[in-house]
């Protein structure tokens, strides 16, 4: 194995610890905040964290598949925090 495949492993090792970090402390902070907005903003760097970790996962395996699961977890991601923000301040989704 060159060198330039040896960093680039070492890289996405790297990219998957720091993400996996991320997740724990947005976990962390959903299970603490104070406040319904805190919870929200950590539910979405939650699903950041996890697009994240799907797109490395795709990256070190060589594997399509995963960028089309990582858009629909973009997706859904988006319409589920604005559907709970929304539930927050008004009370319902759709008027």
């Amino acid at each position: 194995m060159n060198m330039a495949m040896q960093v680039v492993d070492a890289t996405i090792a790297i990219a998957f610890v720091a993400l996996a970090l991320g997740q724990i402390f947005s976990m962390v902070r959903l299970a603490l905040g104070p406040t319904p907005g805190d919870r929200i903003l950590a539910l979405d760097t939650m699903v950041i964290n996890a697009l994240g970790l799907v797109v490395m996962l795709g990256i070190s395996q060589g594997v399509q598949i995963y960028f089309e699961v990582s858009l629909l977890i973009a997706m859904l991601g988006f319409v589920s925090t604005v559907a709970l923000a929304r539930f927050i301040l008004r009370g319902d989704i759709i008027e």
